[in-house]
């Protein structure tokens, strides 16, 4: 089974990200991930999360949002994890300002894996303790680590 720490790294954990508007917190995504992996064009990722967001919006309910898509070019799920400065309007169900985000970025073949990754995500950000320990982080290493140790267990 694939598990979150094997596709979120700790320079895609990043706290006290500039919010300002849910456009410019998925152009940021997108900026992030291509960065990070050259191989997925800004461009395109951005596209994608947009496209997605347009079906109905990832706002989860609890200041938390999991924008997520399918994306061509995309080897393996791949992930990153925000904390906004602000909160920032998401279009969430609870109608709340969103602030967290958990980005899964997913091959175009989608598999049960991937909906296993998304289970586990939301599971995780359902729990207000872990929500509280992620806003608390204070610095990129310290997101990671609340992630880790949630998957470990601890």
């Amino acid at each position: 089974m694939i598990r979150l720490e094997n596709i979120l790294t700790p320079g895609r954990s990043l706290v006290n990200v500039p919010g300002g508007s849910k456009k410019r917190v998925l152009e940021q995504i997108a900026n992030l991930i291509s960065q990070d992996l050259p191989g997925l064009a800004m461009q395109d990722v951005f596209e994608s999360l947009v496209a997605r967001e347009k079906l109905g919006s990832t706002g989860f309910g609890n200041g938390i949002a999991i924008p997520h898509c399918r994306l061509k070019n995309c080897e393996s799920p791949v992930s990153a994890l925000l904390h906004l400065d602000a909160p920032v309007d998401f279009d969430a169900i609870d109608g709340a300002p969103v602030d967290l985000l958990f980005v899964l970025l997913v091959p175009q073949a989608a598999t049960d894996a991937h909906l296993e990754l998304l289970r586990q995500i939301a599971s995780m950000l359902d729990r207000k303790e872990v929500r509280e320990k992620l806003r608390s982080a204070s610095s990129n290493a310290a997101l990671y680590q609340v992630v880790l140790d949630e998957q470990n267990g601890n």
